[in-house]
């Protein structure tokens, strides 16, 4: 069993949790690492309906619970399949399962598979597409969705480990076909970026230390923005003057924009970055528009962002009280 894992699992050995299993090798794997150290888990297995053994791969995952003690909840998607974007909606019809369960039951913490190879193969696609920051960050090891933290404990947990160990134990997992498809972006890179340490000396290491390194700068600016966002959010609404937001650095400035319509219009993300460039463009004026659930109003110098639908009247005791203080 891998060193790093049992030290990360160290602060979770008195919380019930559950486990995200596919059948697949990574998830087969963590479900076995955290029996092992005898973590209290439930193991959840979404049936999608997209293959032709998707049911053989269901049962075999609750064979395998209970061979090693563990409940488990299976889930079938047997709503309408869209004619596109099908492995988009299949990951959000996923998680909306399974973070269901776990508030239903009292359960905070939901450990996902994504291993290291996951995270190279996603910072590789995000520099593809020019991404920032966020985006070469990668994966963050804990994460919070629909109210649950997402756990990932093998971010630095190779996928040649989680295989070897599950060989050489004569645990039997099963293969997506989807995997070696070289039609996905993320398949084409999988099938060749061996050509980084090949020809160009680039070892998945060094990658994974770039992403940890960046994780730390993203982590720092997203502290710093959640602090400021906190002196202005009161109840689902944000109002402050104008040099609150385009005094701030232009990258704070857009993080901070996008968290505020985050935490108010209640999105599991915020919104793009072009849509939040276009919203500042916006706010350097009088103007009213809605972004992300939300709408926004600038008067004067005064900016407000209430949920979409309600009133944007700035005309509150606690405004008037801190226009006074000014």
């Amino acid at each position: 069993m891998n060193q790093n894992f049992i030290e990360f699992m160290r602060d979770y050995r008195d919380c019930r949790m559950a486990v995200a299993v596919s059948g697949g090798v990574d998830s087969v794997c963590l479900l076995c690492w955290v029996v092992a150290l005898g973590m209290n888990v439930v193991c959840l297995h979404v049936n999608h309906g997209l293959r032709a053994n998707a049911e053989t791969e269901s049962q075999y995952v609750r064979d395998l619970c209970a061979r090693l003690g563990v409940p488990c909840h299976v889930f079938y998607w047997t709503a309408d399949k869209p004619t596109s974007g099908v492995e988009a909606a299949a990951r959000t019809a996923r998680y909306n399962f399974m973070t269901a369960f776990c508030r239903v039951n009292n359960i905070n913490v939901l450990l996902t598979a994504h291993q290291a190879d996951d995270q190279i193969e996603t910072f590789l696609m995000n520099l593809g597409r020019g991404s920032g920051l966020y985006g070469l960050a990668a994966m963050r090891r804990v994460s919070v969705r629909d109210g649950i933290n997402i756990v990932r404990p093998l971010l630095d947990v190779p996928r040649a480990e989680l295989q070897q160990y599950c060989d050489d134990n004569g645990i039997k997992y099963f293969t997506d076909e989807m995997n070696q498809d070289d039609q996905y972006t993320r398949v084409r890179i999988r099938q060749n970026r061996h050509v980084m340490t090949d020809m160009l000396g680039i070892t998945d290491a060094r990658i994974l230390l770039a992403i940890n390194n960046l994780g730390r700068t993203r982590d720092a600016i997203d502290n710093k923005i959640a602090e400021l966002a906190s002196t202005v959010i009161d109840s689902r609404r944000a109002m402050f003057t104008d040099s609150f937001l385009f005094d701030l650095a232009p990258e704070i400035r857009l993080k901070l924009l996008g968290t505020l319509i985050q935490k108010i219009g209640g999105d599991t993300y915020q919104p793009r970055l072009n849509s939040l460039s276009n919203a500042l463009r916006n706010l350097q004026r009088d103007c009213k528009f809605t972004l992300g659930h939300c709408t926004l109003r600038r008067l004067g110098t005064r900016i407000l962002i209430v949920p979409e639908g309600e009133k944007t009247s700035f005309r509150t005791k606690k405004w008037k009280t801190k226009i006074k203080k000014q």
